[in-house]
């Protein structure tokens, strides 16, 4: 099977790569633009291994991603490419709808044109495997889960972005009987995650000394997904999901905010320890604009139908972040010499984003 991975260098699409490449027999094209937050550093462990194959382009350019099909001929694809911090969509919300709507829909046609040519076995295996978001949603109060059928209510300009993707998805399934599957999940951390993301920023910033920003007073609820647990989910959908279905992938793993940060001191105390407990470091900063309260997901359908649960908890989960960050430094430094400085983003005023 060969499998084409949109946004492979990225934190889950890498992810994803080492997973499938351990299967015997896959394939894999790397189809990546190498923005910001992709790093082909991140699949270092199996830039030799003959099965796999990079090609950065941008999934927005049509006339290449149609050639690409075309020479590659897969037997699936999973899109993981996307613009994907909140923050920076605030600042920046056209760069997310080029690249999550536009470039969605660029890629959906070249597909749609590529499978229609296929002979009927192939063209009967043919899997097109989309990659979303629980922040699709909007936000939960204090109870309930996101389901499959919950209505979208997305509350960013990222969200909306999945959201209008995940739309072209369906309605290229239900026009054409495109066989596509999308998936929803919670919040994902682990190694190689870029550093603007919370637990990854938390542990550099603590480990240097900085102070740690919470939004508000941390009160917002994420259900946090080992990334390597959403990988096996990604694989198990794309091999045995029903066509035109939505499957959530959560960790069952609901913490506050605050909680998740103090547990990232309490490691670093343990393991990394410095002359103040690093709990001190933290500090509460005003909230980003439209910032949801609570997200959780609702799993059962993906438990019952593929026999998928997450293997690690957060807490083991998290020991494991934790550790993989201070022992490979230089992963992490040669992003922070780059233009990210782990500053805080997304300050843009809710009534004047450009």
């Amino acid at each position: 099977m060969k499998v084409i991975v949109t946004g492979g260098a990225g934190f889950i699409g890498s992810a994803v790569v080492r997973g499938l490449l351990q299967e015997e027999g896959v394939e894999v094209v790397n189809l990546d633009k190498l923005t910001y937050a992709g790093n082909l550093e991140s699949l270092a462990s199996v830039s030799a291994n003959p099965r796999y194959r990079f090609v950065r382009m941008d999934i927005c350019d049509a006339a290449k991603v149609e050639a690409l099909f075309e020479s590659e001929q897969p037997d699936a694809v999973m899109h993981l490419a996307a613009e994907s911090h909140v923050d920076r969509s605030i600042d920046g919300p056209m760069a997310f709808v080029e690249t999550n709507i536009t470039g969605t829909a660029i890629l959906l046609q070249a597909a749609l044109h590529y499978w229609r040519g296929l002979k009927a076995a192939r063209k009967d295996r043919f899997r097109f495997h989309h990659i979303s978001t629980d922040e699709v949603f909007g936000s939960l109060g204090a109870t309930g889960l996101f389901r499959e059928d919950t209505p979208y209510a997305p509350n960013s300009p990222y969200s909306a972005s999945k959201a209008a993707s995940d739309h072209l998805v369906r309605a290229w399934h239900h026009t054409y009987g495109f066989p596509a599957v999308i998936t929803n999940c919670s919040n994902n951390y682990g190694p190689f995650q870029f550093p603007e993301k919370l637990i990854p920023l938390t542990i550099l910033r603590a480990m240097e000394g900085k102070p740690l920003p919470v939004y508000g007073k941390g009160e917002n609820v994420r259900d946090w997904l080992y990334v390597e647990d959403h990988a096996r989910a990604l694989t198990a959908v794309l091999r045995r999901g029903r066509l035109g279905e939505t499957y959530n992938i959560g960790g069952g793993a609901e913490r506050r905010n605050i909680d998740v940060v103090q547990g990232i001191c309490a490691l670093l105390d343990e393991i990394y320890p410095r002359r103040r407990p690093h709990a001190g470091l933290i500090n509460f900063v005003a909230d980003r604009p439209g910032h949801d309260l609570r997200y959780a997901i609702d799993s059962a359908k993906i438990r019952r139908e593929l026999d998928w649960a997450p293997q690690q908890s957060f807490e083991s989960g998290l020991a494991r972040t934790v550790r993989w960050y201070l022992d490979n430094k230089k992963w992490w430094e040669r992003i922070l010499s780059g233009v990210y400085r782990t500053e805080r983003l997304g300050l843009a005023d809710a009534e004047t984003v450009p």
